[in-house]
């Protein structure tokens, strides 16, 4: 689904997505991966919800945001309560939520100059 051209000044902005791919500044991406207004790491080694661990986190928690949208794919999914505590201890915020959701909050609160992490997750 395309998404509403609004004038954002990241370096990054979600301009379409679909169940198995995300678009970030017309550049098509069928891997997961994590980004801020300024960063993109991709791919970021996370098919699914089980393979979430500290290790695989510490890029989203060294990006410094004080809130991370965790997309889950096409249906909202939510991980253990083990890595609501690892955010918790490092004092983040965690919102869950399909990838559909995440990438229309993503580009409203980088538009306000929010420091937000989007972990995005992709059969890929």
């Amino acid at each position: 689904m395309p998404l509403a051209e609004d004038i954002v000044t990241s370096r990054h902005r979600i301009t379409s997505y679909s169940d198995d791919s995300i678009s970030i500044n017309e550049t098509v991406y069928r891997q997961s991966l994590v980004m801020t207004a300024d960063s993109l790491l991709c791919p970021w080694p996370v098919n699914t919800l089980e393979h979430l661990c500290a290790e695989l986190l510490a890029p989203v928690f060294d990006s410094k945001p004080t809130v991370v949208l965790l997309g889950t794919g096409p249906r909202q999914q939510f991980p253990e309560a083990r890595i609501f505590g690892l955010f918790g201890e490092q004092g983040i915020g965690l919102e869950v939520m399909d990838n559909g959701a995440l990438c229309r909050t993503f580009n409203i609160l980088v538009a306000e100059d929010r420091a937000v992490t989007a972990a995005i997750i992709l059969p890929g």
